[in-house]
């Protein structure tokens, strides 16, 4: 696949009649033509989160969040393929008049597969949520997807940010991550090794932070000793942007820009996003770096650029123009918003019938607001549909839909000479006037994002708490208040204390960062067009009592793994309008030390056919180093109709049996497992929702 040795020698054959000047020159982002040698200038730094980011025009799919809640990798992988098809499109209009600007290139510096470990870090949405298998198994069908498995690779997926991050955002440049061994290795690194070793992933981003002292992309120890030499891993490493330099100027492991540049260079870094690159030949002349060191990580970028057959004719050349924001692409698009919307809540509210309304309310900061539509690392859509639009386009005639935007995101007024909310009275009286209340509320990248990225409202994209701003909470129980039922309609990437509402309204949709036509699809799932079948990838909790300080990277009492509180929602839940259970389960193949195959009935008892997803989680009855509670182990996306039966094979990993002691290593430490089949998550609070109990199995080895 992407005949690794053979682009490889035809990049040493290039980098060899190359002088130590250029080849210094192709260590940076913005890499430098060499004319002589017929070489075009390079821009390795573009963005795929969701879609084709920041260059104009592009499908917008839901944010990564979004794309996680679906649990479905054949799914994810068109997606991927998809974004690698615009990609494609884009680079060759671009090249063909002389664009090798940033985000025109095919190194997607995408997915992000850090684990969403608290509820507080603003990035949490670029991830696939906080289960490692989960992460691992989405993060190797997106770049599967990205990549092709043809003898020229389709685009380049790069797996971000290794390791140990995830906030807090004002900190990362000066922060030491630490991390057990055993978390490393339980919780950490497992996405990544899978995206080196099954997904073959091209490139690999440093962190900002440190790790266990070593700042990420200057570690001997995540670099060297890890990615390359226990992973073996082929491709081209990257720095975070401007990272580099915080060696010398933050965590102060360097003193000088030349030593923050060998050191880099020296663990293993090919790649600098920044200009810290610039200062090489210093370190060179220095005698902090030889030669071959930087003629190898000129030859690792450029066999990355022939694995691309950017010297070369190839079939990727015949994509056309056409296929951006194609009919096929938005479609897509939509239904994985569809896909990815999760039920917390109905008190059979849902789905509306239209004809039976007169007045539709339609209420909230985020109802009408295309930012919230976007999340960060976007591209540009040609048209967007917010809530308020979808519910307009879907009743038309049939019912009147008032609307009101209630409050602002944050701020506590709208017009600045007015007094402290004063959309309140306006939405009390929609409220007042409808018959049914689609109440829009969250946040936006201003709210949640990256750190000084230029949309946040604030320098740091991290949240303080779990709850809703003020102004919004306030919104909420006013309209409540007036009596009228209420659909909350969350926009957000991130858990949200929602006690209140889940007391309080009679239907609550997680419609996460649903893409630039995702008022479309949460229309088609209040008027029951769709059923929603979306699972949540992170806890909901109530409160942060409990939970370790933000900048506590240990995994006791975080995420569904190790909490030892009553969540409000937890990982994996996800009501529908339909109603599968799984019937009967039972091992039907198991080849040791390779995987077991679980074979389930699955019956839709409701009256509406629908998608859900099939999950089974290990349960280690021994072992003093398993995990407190459970770990996904295997799942299946599946659609029933009413009353179909069906019977699936899931297959389970080994690895699914392993505990990982004190010191990191993996092995199996019990005779004694319990798998729990079911499609939700085996915990009481889940239980509770659900009505029902999952089925277990018993494994004695």
């Amino acid at each position: 696949m992407y005949q690794h040795e053979k682009n490889r020698k035809r990049a040493q054959e290039l980098v060899a009649q190359m002088t130590l000047d250029e080849k210094i020159s192709q260590l940076t982002y913005n890499s430098a033509g060499i004319p002589r040698l017929g070489i075009p200038a390079y821009n390795w730094w573009n963005e795929a989160l969701h879609g084709v980011a920041r260059a104009g025009t592009a499908t917008s799919f839901p944010q990564a969040i979004g794309l996680a809640a679906i649990f479905d990798d054949e799914f994810l992988s068109h997606v991927a393929k998809v974004i690698a098809d615009e990609g494609r499109a884009k680079y060759n209009e671009a090249s063909k008049h002389g664009d090798r600007d940033i985000y025109k290139g095919l190194t997607f510096w995408s997915p992000n597969i850090n684990i969403f470990r608290d509820p507080r870090w603003g990035r949490g949405h670029e991830t696939y949520g906080e289960d490692p298998y989960l992460s691992a198994r989405l993060g190797v069908a997106f770049i599967k997807g990205l990549q092709g498995d043809g003898d020229v690779m389709h685009a380049a997926a790069c797996a971000k940010h290794f390791a140990v991050h995830s906030g807090p955002e004002d900190l990362r440049h000066e922060f030491d991550a630490i991390s057990t061994p055993k978390d490393l290795w339980e919780t950490y690194l497992p996405a990544f090794e899978a995206c080196v070793k099954e997904g073959q992933v091209e490139s690999v981003m440093g962190a900002y932070n440190r790790v266990n002292g070593e700042p990420a992309c200057g570690s001997y120890f995540l670099l060297r000793d890890i990615l390359r030499e226990r992973w073996e891993f082929k491709g081209h490493v990257v720095s975070d942007c401007w990272a580099i330099k915080d060696f010398h100027m933050y965590h102060k492991v360097t003193k000088s820009p030349k030593e923050s540049a060998a050191l880099a260079m020296d663990a293993g870094c090919d790649l600098n996003c920044g200009n810290i690159y610039l200062y090489m030949l210093q370190a060179y002349e220095a005698g902090l770096v030889t030669e071959d060191q930087i003629t190898e990580a000129a030859v690792r970028l450029f066999t990355t650029r022939y694995k691309l057959g950017l010297f070369d004719d190839t079939e990727f050349d015949q994509i056309p123009y056409e296929v951006i924001e194609s009919k096929e692409h938005t479609e897509l698009a939509v239904e994985a918003a569809r896909k990815s919307i999760v039920l917390l809540k109905n008190e059979g509210i849902l789905p509306l019938d239209k004809s039976a309304l007169k007045t539709i309310g339609v209420i909230g900061p985020n109802a009408n607001s295309r930012l919230a539509l976007k999340a960060n690392y976007y591209g540009t859509s040609s048209r967007y549909i917010t809530l308020l639009e979808g519910i307009q386009d879907e009743v038309g005639d049939h019912a009147r839909v008032l609307y009101s935007k209630g409050c602002e995101l944050w701020k506590d007024r709208t017009e600045p000479l007015a007094v402290a909310n004063d959309r309140l009275s306006e939405a009390i009286t929609v409220a007042e006037h409808s018959d049914v209340v689609a109440l829009c509320l969250g946040l936006d990248e201003r709210l949640e994002g990256e750190e000084m990225d230029e949309g946040n409202h604030v320098g740091s994209g991290d949240k303080v708490d779990l709850e809703l701003p003020k102004v919004q909470q306030e919104l909420l129980e006013k309209v409540v208040e007036t009596g009228k039922p209420v659909i909350l309609c969350l926009i957000a990437g991130s858990a949200i204390n929602l006690s209140y509402a889940d007391t309080h309204c009679q239907g609550i949709l997680q419609a996460w960062y649903p893409g630039a036509r995702g008022g479309k699809a949460l229309a088609d799932i209040l008027f029951g067009h769709t059923s929603p079948s979306g699972k949540l990838p992170i806890t909901f909790y109530r409160t942060l009592e409990g939970l370790p300080e933000f900048t506590d990277y240990s995994m006791e009492n975080r995420t569904y793994r190790y909490y030892t509180e009553e969540p409000l929602y937890s990982f994996g839940y996800g009501l529908t309008y339909g109603d599968i259970r799984c019937q009967e389960a039972y091992i039907e193949e198991v080849k040791e030390n390779k995987f077991m195959k679980v074979s389930v009935k699955a019956e839709n008892i409701g009256q509406i056919g629908t998608e859900d997803v099939i999950q089974c989680y290990i349960k280690d009855q021994e072992s003093k180093y398993a995990v407190k509670n459970v770990s996904l182990s295997g799942y299946q996306r599946i659609r029933l109709e009413a009353g179909e039966t069906r019977r699936v094979s899931i297959e389970i990993p080994w690895t699914a049996l392993m505990a990982v002691d004190e010191l990191g290593e993996r092995r199996i430490d019990s005779q004694t497992f319990t798998l729990y089949v079911g499609t939700f998550l085996p915990d009481e609070r889940s239980q509770t929702l659900m009505e029902q109990q999952p089925l277990s199995i018993q494994i004695n080895l």
